[in-house]
């Protein structure tokens, strides 16, 4: 067992203690973090004159020495050490022998493993960030294809007032856009360097916190060590981020769930991101959206998971904080596939036009402009409720819909009807005269389509 810090023992830790102990099976993961923010210590300890530069040129090259090796698979990451840090560190010192002993001058594995975690997180954040970016895109190039695509509006689940796919769309745009807009809050605020913090009360080195920081692309150092240490705000608000991202994949996916079946027929999903059944010939199931939908669980298991560790824990570092990674790296993990395979679904679906616009006239989706015609022949619109209401009710009887009914059928029921009903009720004429901003019609449509536009050039 390689330890690094055996001094004070006088007998080897039990294996069982031990393996329960030690995280490398997992923070292996942030051997690159590890060895960068290593390279960046080293070169601030010697612009302080802590180390020579002899040694500096010595330990640098002997850590992208071990860099190289481990990415190209000359050198395995071996379990036989506790830690990613401790890897590292007994390498370059089996490598190039007593300067590699003076790598952890001025540092603790509690500020350095707070910075592994910072610099791999704020990377991802970076990744999930641009497959948000993607997928805004796909969606806008829906909404600019179907600004004339008649659907029906639903609440509750019941047909309500028509709309277009455009517009639905759109409030998926809007969702992933502050998604996209979290991410970037995220990167700002957690963009602090915990690196010089010590294991909880700094050093008494002259260390130059803000160079370093500089060189690993900090806004600057934290500003208290005990904080900078045990913070992992920035790692639940990231989770709590993906969470929600999760909830707008799962609702998206619900819907492509039901546009999916044979009861809509609103969609048809691309035989590559679809699966068969092993029994039923005619099955064609929508497999990715029905994993994105479920993988959310899992995503929200992290963050809850997270918070209970984190509940309970006094200042400064404590062992229980091991146990924010590997929870973090699979939501991580999850999300990325979840929002790219997503993505593609959505930019290969092909969209049933003339089902969707054939269930919004069958559902009465129209009916509110009918009542709103009698309001402006002069009907009050408690009466004009009750009108539409009776027409309703006939043509449920009848299996027709309103725009089957003839005009002595309309006049049947109230006399204020005239021909110009027809026009009044029509798919195009009650989406399109809606147009202020944010509504279904095209001119409103179109301008919300410019804006988002500029968005996704400029944010």
């Amino acid at each position: 067992m390689a330890q690094l810090w055996g001094g004070r023992f006088t007998k080897e830790t039990d294996q069982l203690v031990y393996n329960f102990n030690a995280s490398i099976s997992f923070d292996r993961k942030l051997y690159a973090q590890d060895i960068k923010g290593s390279i960046a210590h080293v070169m601030m300890l010697a612009k302080q004159g802590i180390l020579t530069d002899t040694d500096k040129e010595k330990i640098i090259d002997g850590l992208e020495g071990i860099l190289a090796d481990v990415e190209r698979g000359k050198l395995e990451i071996s379990e036989k050490y506790e830690d990613i840090h401790s890897f590292v560190e007994a390498t370059l010192i089996d490598r190039i022998g007593e300067p590699g002993k003076k790598l952890h001058t001025g540092r603790s594995r509690n500020d350095q493993v707070a910075l592994d975690m910072k610099l791999y997180t704020r990377d991802e954040v970076h990744l999930i960030d641009n497959l948000i970016e993607e997928l805004l895109r796909a969606i806008l190039s829906i909404m600019e294809d179907n600004t004339e695509t008649f659907m029906p509006g639903f609440t509750h689940l019941q047909k309500a007032q028509p709309i277009t796919l455009a517009h639905h769309m759109g409030a998926y745009f809007e969702m992933f856009k502050r998604d996209h807009e979290r991410m970037r809050d995220i990167y700002r605020r957690m963009n602090t360097c915990p690196l010089g913090s010590g294991a909880l009360a700094g050093t008494t080195y002259p260390l130059d916190r803000e160079y370093t920081a500089k060189l690993l692309g900090f806004d600057g150092p934290t500003l208290n060590s005990i904080d900078g240490v045990s913070d992992r705000d920035y790692l639940i608000e990231f989770l709590s981020a993906l969470s929600i991202v999760m909830m707008h994949l799962s609702r998206f996916s619900e819907e492509v769930i039901i546009w999916n079946s044979n009861e809509y027929q609103f969609v048809e999903i691309d035989d590559a991101y679809s699966t068969g059944s092993s029994i039923m010939p005619q099955k064609k199931n929508p497999d990715i959206a029905e994993l994105v939908r479920g993988k959310t669980g899992r995503v929200y298991g992290a963050l809850m998971s997270l918070l209970t560790t984190m509940k309970g824990i006094p200042l400064a570092y404590n062992k229980d904080m091991q146990e924010d990674k590997e929870m973090t790296f699979d939501a991580i993990d999850t999300a990325k596939g979840c929002l790219a395979l997503f993505t593609g679904m959505l930019r290969t679906m092909q969209f049933k036009k003339n089902n969707m616009e054939t269930s919004a006239k069958n559902g009465f989706t129209n009916a509110t402009d009918a009542a709103d015609y009698l309001v402006n022949h002069g009907v009050a619109f408690r009466d004009a409720h009750g009108i539409v209401g009776q027409l309703v009710l006939y043509c449920i009887e009848k299996g027709i819909a309103l725009d089957d009914m003839t005009l002595e059928e309309f006049k049947s029921i109230s006399p204020v009807f005239e021909e110009d009903i027809y026009e009044a009720i029509r798919m195009d004429t009650c989406v399109n005269k809606r147009v202020t901003i944010g509504a279904p019609g095209k001119k409103a449509m179109t301008e919300v389509i410019k804006i988002y536009k500029k968005y996704l050039r400029e944010y």
